[in-house]
């Protein structure tokens, strides 16, 4: 029996992560794993994961600004001043720390779409307060990855748009006529279901209280005055948004955002050479990622494996439309695992899952939501997706926090499973 590349590839990758291979490594490896079984030449490996790499380009130069501009907000002492209110706000409840932050999170995807380049900024000064109230960081980094993620699947609004948008698009290109404003009719079941996982998760599972080692420090009851400074700063983070949805470039908008601190003078000349570097520091890695992530995922594309997937397991799903919806959701959750973007994988899912969803006879709901349910698997869960990597960026500024351990395996084990219940029952009453 032949093996497929993208099954084992993806095998290959996990194991590699949860063996503490650093994820660029793992992606690179794994995306010669899946060469090598596709039979190509190790150049032909390599041309096409280099060439690739480019179609990340300005997510990557988005989060390197954003991390620039998220060093000002903390060198400028911004960021703590955020973080105070937050803590005297919340008054050593828990519950409202958290829920604070999935609302940012929301807000960050739908209504000021900077995605996750808040974390970074907000996050760190966040830790000794997390540190007080004894929160596992675990159920943080489920509310974060919820905020992330479901609003783009549930609500057509900002990146939900764009996400919506692609499944409209591609259904249509495949053979089922979808206007964008229908999506999200039928996805807000997916998005609940999330929510619904995130409950258990902060109520069950997460509830017990956890210790970590107090490397930051916190003082009670210090107050922070609010200079020039930062509001020139606050002004470069309006700025940003304001470019970013008049040009709808977001590196544009960073780099406005930018000169206002440093025309102003919120933060010296002297130091730009220094923030900048502390912003490759914070978003460096993560924008280096997605650039492998693309690379692995047009090896991926052009290894036949994803084609030869459907086709192996076509005979054994045409007589049980759940047993169909099982497996499609499952190739869905092997590719996006892999390549690490819901949007990313829309395209592919849609050329193979239209045409097996209208021999089948599923309605154009159901496919919707097969369709919305098979790219975001995976996405939570994944060790290159920017839906666990940002998380961490903020949650382990002092090493307590594992990637794998404590970011992809919670966001993984709820959220996927609670999106595939969600798609079986669904499908099965549409």
């Amino acid at each position: 029996m032949e093996l497929n590349p993208i099954v084992i590839s993806v095998i290959v990758l996990c194991a590699l992560c949860l063996f503490k291979i650093n994820v660029l490594f793992a992606l690179m490896i794994s995306s010669i794993v899946a060469g090598f079984l596709a039979k190509m030449p190790i150049s032909k490996i390599m041309d096409l994961f280099i060439s690739g790499m480019g179609q990340n380009s300005e997510t990557a130069l988005s989060y390197i600004l954003l991390g620039t501009l998220a060093a000002a907000m903390t060198h400028t002492g911004l960021a703590k001043i955020m973080a105070l209110k937050i803590s005297n706000l919340i008054k050593n409840n828990k519950y409202i720390l958290i829920g604070i932050l999935v609302v940012i999170s929301i807000m960050s995807q739908n209504l000021i779409p900077v995605h996750i380049a808040f974390i970074p900024i907000l996050i760190p000064p966040l830790i000794p307060l997390i540190n007080k109230l004894k929160l596992d960081r675990r159920i943080i980094a489920c509310a974060l990855a919820f905020g992330l993620k479901a609003p783009y699947i549930a609500l057509p609004l900002g990146f939900g748009l764009i996400f919506q948008d692609l499944i409209a698009d591609n259904m249509t290109q495949n053979g089922i006529s979808v206007a964008k404003t229908d999506i999200w009719h039928y996805s807000w079941i997916l998005g609940f279901a999330m929510f619904l996982a995130f409950l258990f998760a902060l109520f069950v599972t997460y509830r017990k209280p956890r210790e970590y080692n107090d490397i930051l420090t916190f003082k009670e009851g210090e107050t922070l005055k609010f200079e020039k400074k930062h509001l020139i700063t606050l002004l470069g983070a309006i700025v940003t948004l304001i470019i970013q949805l008049i040009s709808g470039s977001l590196p544009l908008g960073a780099l406005v955002g930018l000169g206002v601190i440093f025309g102003f003078r919120a933060v010296s000349h002297k130091k730009m050479d220094s923030l900048i570097n502390e912003g490759v520091g914070l978003m460096g890695y993560i924008a280096f990622v997605m650039l492998v992530c693309a690379g692995y995922a047009l090896v991926l594309q052009q290894s036949g494996g994803i084609e030869s997937l459907v086709n192996s397991v076509l005979p054994y799903i045409e007589h049980s439309r759940i047993l169909a919806v099982l497996v499609m959701l499952l190739i869905g959750l092997l590719i996006t695992i892999g390549i690490g973007s819901s949007f990313g994988t829309i395209p592919i899912l849609a050329v193979l899952f239209v045409p097996i969803c209208q021999k089948l006879g599923f309605s154009t709901p159901a496919t919707i939501i097969i369709l919305a349910a098979s790219a975001a698997l995976g996405d939570a869960g994944s060790p290159a997706s920017d839906t666990t990597l940002g998380p961490t960026s903020g949650l382990n500024v002092d090493n307590q926090h594992n990637h794998i351990k404590d970011t992809c395996i919670p966001t993984f084990m709820h959220y996927n499973l609670a999106l595939i219940i969600a798609t079986v029952v669904a499908v099965y009453f549409l």
